[in-house]
């Protein structure tokens, strides 16, 4: 089995019983993980992308976090994901984006 080089995934707040509820589902994390799909396949990125559950950093909502590395980005929105993905092509991380 390949795996991806990353894996996104972004909080959509859902809940066991399948229902998105929380500040990242209210703040349009669904329209984020539509656009990350997307972008990642539009620029060639070597990417899986996944919603999530809660990730419990709702005051910071949407958060986006991308693995292996383990960054995780805070209040992120179409403007920040360009910058995230733009610097993903670079094996980069969008340092001044990231949760501190």
């Amino acid at each position: 089995m390949e795996k991806p080089t990353y894996h996104i995934l972004v909080c959509n707040s859902f809940r066991v019983g399948g229902d998105p509820r929380g500040v990242c589902s209210r703040k349009d994390a669904l329209e984020l993980l539509q656009m990350l799909e997307n972008e990642v396949i539009d620029r060639g990125i070597d990417a899986l992308v996944s919603s999530t559950g809660c990730l419990k950093q709702c005051e910071k909502g949407p958060v986006v976090v991308v693995y292996p590395d383990g960054w995780w980005y805070p209040e992120v929105d179409p403007d920040k994901v360009e910058q995230i993905l733009d610097a993903l092509e670079e094996g980069q991380a969008a340092e001044e984006l990231m949760a501190a």
